[in-house]
């Protein structure tokens, strides 16, 4: 298997979780690249479900090397609570891990910090899952942020929260009227997670180019999706970093001529968690409907996710900038139930056709999507082994959605479990 990244082509939760479980067979690294514990992937195997925030769903699998890349923001409250469930589970979590000493560290300011600014934006909120996640990444990009390497050691660590309480503590006093943080009330514990923390901890840039030379395979996993990239999604309803393919460089220190191949994941609909604009969203009942058939909510914060018709425009938004070169079609069984099945092919905006995402929210919140109908299968696809035994319409549509995002379809999932899942052809 060569080098792959794998990424969200919509809003997230596409399915990515699935995905990478099953290309995880081939790889020999499995690494995550950016984001924090805002991520959900769902693995099911058998009778037993998996959802991971932080470690890559590789480590699911015996024998393979799973790393967090420097690019990601780590919660250590979070990230040794996920280790201890797969531990309980009986999944070996303490070799063959590691975490990149230069991923920048979120604590509980981050996330107080986080929760006030949202209630305080009222109806201009943006809809953050409250985890600090954004206010880390501030940090980070404010050149104040903590590093697990700085946790790591005692005297660094002090020194740095201290001059970031300072500032912190002018914050949530004088503007949220709260009250301000103690050092030593962070102090003990985080240097309690440090110590657990301090053998998984390594130079993971000069890890994974060490595998490079040894021909190893990597595989690159994104968490959210492209829509909500902080240079290419609906900004500022956005998440705080970069989940297009880019990031897989910048998240992990790894070279841009490193990656063969790049594959985007993609809902046989459309979701999307928070705020922002949705031009194919569903009426409240079709919401309901395929909210429920799809089991539509949060893996990591269980709010229910808002539901449309596929949107050609965003996916080729998402085929251009991360440089697609197939996509995988997950929860094509959802729509099993529809007699009528819709896909936007363009925006109309006051007379103007778009059919390319546009960047102004205001075109994008305002615009009516334009249609193209087709009809429904209305019978189980969940029980299909082959491509040739899906029903007849659900070729066609699936055949109109590759024309239409210019992309070939090469994976299509339909169904939870690792077994529903077809393989048009090799996408290595």
């Amino acid at each position: 298997m060569p080098n792959v990244v794998l990424v969200g082509a919509q809003w997230g939760d596409e399915g990515k979780g699935k995905l990478i479980d099953f290309l995880t067979v081939k790889a020999d690294y499995i690494v995550r690249f950016q984001g924090g514990n805002n991520a959900g992937h769902t693995v099911k195997i058998g009778g037993d479900k998996f959802i991971l925030h932080l470690i890559p769903s590789g480590i699911l699998h015996k024998g393979k090397v799973c790393v967090i890349g420097n690019g990601v923001v780590v919660d250590p409250q979070a990230l040794l609570k996920e280790m201890d469930e797969l531990t309980a589970k009986g999944i070996e979590v303490d070799r063959n891990f590691y975490v990149s000493e230069a991923c920048h560290i979120i604590f509980p300011y981050h996330r107080q910090l986080d929760l006030l600014k949202e209630a305080k934006m009222g109806l201009l909120r943006i809809g953050t899952t409250g985890r600090g996640i954004g206010p880390a990444y501030m940090d980070k990009f404010s050149r104040v942020g903590i590093r697990l390497v700085d946790l790591l050691d005692e005297k660094v660590f002090a020194r740095k929260l201290e001059a970031n309480l300072e500032e912190k503590n002018q914050i949530l006093t004088r503007i949220y009227a709260e009250q301000p943080v103690r050092a030593s009330e962070i102090l003990e514990p985080y240097l309690a997670f440090a110590e657990r923390l301090r053998k998984f901890s390594a130079n993971t840039s000069v890890l994974l180019n060490d595998a490079l030379q040894k021909k190893k395979n990597i595989l690159f996993e994104g968490a959210q999706g492209t829509l909500l990239d902080i240079d290419f999604g609906t900004y500022p309803f956005v998440t705080s970093s970069n989940p297009t393919a880019g990031g897989a460089c910048t998240g992990t220190g790894v070279g841009p001529t490193a990656i063969d191949t790049v594959i985007g994941v993609a809902k046989a609909y459309t979701t999307r968690v928070g705020e922002g604009p949705f031009p194919t969203e569903f009426d409240e009942e079709l919401s309901d409907k395929i909210r429920k058939e799809g089991g539509e909510f949060g893996a990591t914060t269980g709010r229910p996710r808002r539901c449309g018709w596929f949107d050609v425009v965003i996916l080729r938004h998402a085929v251009a900038v991360n440089g697609l070169d197939s996509i995988a079609i997950t929860k094509l069984d959802v729509l099993d139930i529809l007699p009528k099945i819709q896909i936007c092919t363009a925006y109309r905006h006051k007379g103007k056709a778009y059919e390319h995402f546009p960047q102004s929210m205001d075109i994008l919140r305002e615009s009516e999507p334009v249609y193209e109908e087709f009809d429904g299968w209305q019978c189980s696809t969940k029980d299909v082994k082959k491509y040739d035994e899906l029903p007849a319409n659900a070729k066609k549509y699936l055949a109109r959605l590759e024309k239409l995002v210019g992309v070939k379809i090469k994976i299509i999932s339909v169904g939870a479990e690792r077994g529903e899942t077809l393989f048009l052809e090799s996408i290595f």
